[in-house]
């Protein structure tokens, strides 16, 4: 069993995914221990699954299109003893990784970070940070970058796969119920944040899509198992 294990969930992402794969080679060439990146291409019509093995990761396929399923793949198929989960548009500093390795070597069962948008306009960095105080507060990872033990993972039951969106949440309360069992902490990291891309909210238009499917999901959460309901 390897040190770490970087997983990154992507479909038709091979655009992005260069700069992200980069971002995690750094980081984990500065941690001085064992790593490797598993991207999981999840039934990309792109050359995602190329640009993946160029940047030095492994790629394992999942057909099925639902990030749940893919994260869980990807971590079925790591050597790592810790888990790191990765969005394919979020570049990770060293100096973050570094925090969480303390965090999982002090004793914590895993967790996340407050967030950095790549781009955006004064709203959707509102929104950001609304997200950030409440993730903060409640103790909720991003999926964007979220960390954990693997027997943390698998005594957790690892992503809800009943779910299309907001899986990470779920993962969370998992996390948490799991660790407090055993008296290990949750942490949210507050500096050296993520850069995650703003692409979803860079138009207005694509803003109040945005929007309206967060709205939905938060006041009907049951229907993050309808694939059709979780569009954007």
């Amino acid at each position: 069993m390897t040190g770490l294990s970087f997983v990154v969930p992507a479909c038709n992402e091979a655009g992005l995914l260069p700069r992200t794969l980069a971002g995690l080679q750094e980081a984990g060439r500065a941690s001085g221990r064992a790593w490797e990146i598993v991207v999981v291409d999840n039934a990309s019509t792109d050359g995602t699954a190329a640009v993946a093995a160029a940047g030095g990761a492994r790629v394992v396929a999942e057909p099925f299109r639902q990030i749940a399923r893919a994260r869980n793949r990807g971590a079925r198929e790591g050597r790592g003893r810790y888990l790191f989960f990765v969005d394919a548009d979020t570049l990770v500093s060293p100096a973050l990784l570094q925090q969480a390795l303390g965090a999982l070597e002090g004793g914590a069962v895993g967790g996340g970070s407050r967030l950095a948008l790549s781009g955006g306009g004064p709203v959707a960095r509102l929104l950001v940070g609304a997200w950030n105080g409440l993730s903060s507060r409640l103790g909720l990872a991003a999926g964007s970058f979220l960390f954990c033990r693997r027997e943390a993972w698998e005594g957790a039951g690892g992503f809800d796969e009943r779910v299309y969106a907001g899986e990470e949440i779920w993962f969370s309360r998992r996390l948490k119920r799991w660790g407090r069992e055993r008296g290990m902490a949750f942490r949210i990291l507050a500096s050296d944040p993520p850069v995650t891309s703003s692409r979803r909210m860079d138009t207005p238009g694509a803003l109040c899509l945005a929007l309206a499917q967060f709205l939905l999901l938060a006041l009907c959460p049951w229907l993050s198992r309808s694939r059709r309901a979780c569009f954007l």
